[in-house]
């Protein structure tokens, strides 16, 4: 349940687009089409699959206080968390290198459409974010670290297919002039941000069952006393229920 709860969670809730506005820079350049914003969007996925788990292991063995713990009890006390965004960008790079190189090897078309973007994944927030968020919010397992980085990708993933897909619709739209490009575009953005906000209710609401609604209606308010210094009565409040 724990992994389903993070899967549907960093999608739709914490979505890297439109909960914490990460990756906006490719997201706003490469979304002309449909075709370009999923070769991206698969790349994105496959970086943050690979680089959460990996700074997981990272941040558990070797940056965290007391981490280097399993190379001798002298090592302790050692803490090297001020590390961690040199160590995690490393890693990042280096698998970004490896989708640019598979990406030029066998779609050479996908390459050459997404340009500069592609190695600019490297220093892509999005990405970075991932790393950051799994280490601040102290994610307990690898599998957990797993989850959350394919999770994290796929919601960026649709983030931007369904900003590409509108946007290919509306260039044949009416659009007034002062709002055409990126302004419709932060516009709609902002909408769709706006309407994720209501898969919050998916897992925090619809837990109370009808007995403890019920309760919350009817259970009557106890007396309140205000004190001074010397435990005397000033005040009382009461209040009746309410029915």
């Amino acid at each position: 349940m724990e992994h389903v709860e993070l899967f549907f969670k960093s999608i739709f809730i914490d979505n890297m687009v439109f909960a914490t506005f990460l990756g906006m820079c490719s997201y706003l350049a490469v979304s002309k089409k449909v075709s370009t914003a999923v070769g991206l969007g698969a790349a994105v996925i496959f970086v943050l699959a690979v680089t959460v788990p990996m700074n997981w292991l990272l941040d558990q063995y070797v940056l965290r206080p007391g981490a280097l713990e399993w190379l001798g009890p002298e090592y302790a006390d050692y803490d090297l968390s001020f590390l961690s965004f040199i160590l995690f960008i490393a890693t990042i790079a280096t698998m970004v290198q490896l989708v640019e190189i598979v990406v030029e090897k066998f779609a050479p078309s996908l390459y050459t459409s997404l340009g500069i973007f592609l190695p600019l994944i490297a220093v892509n927030c999005a990405i970075l974010g991932g790393s950051l968020f799994m280490q601040s919010r102290d994610i307990a397992t690898f599998g957990l670290a797993f989850n959350y980085g394919i999770s994290s990708g796929i919601g960026w993933f649709l983030a931007i297919l369904a900003i590409a897909a509108i946007r290919e619709k509306i260039r044949y739209s009416n659009v007034p002039a002062p709002l055409r490009g990126l302004g419709i575009t932060f516009i709609i953005t902002g909408l769709m941000a706006i309407g994720f906000m209501s898969f919050g209710g998916m897992l925090t609401g619809g837990n109370d069952t009808d007995e403890d609604a019920t309760k919350k209606l009817t259970t009557p308010q106890g007396e309140v006393s205000v004190q001074d210094d010397a435990d005397e009565p000033i005040a009382e409040v009461k209040t009746t229920n309410n029915k």
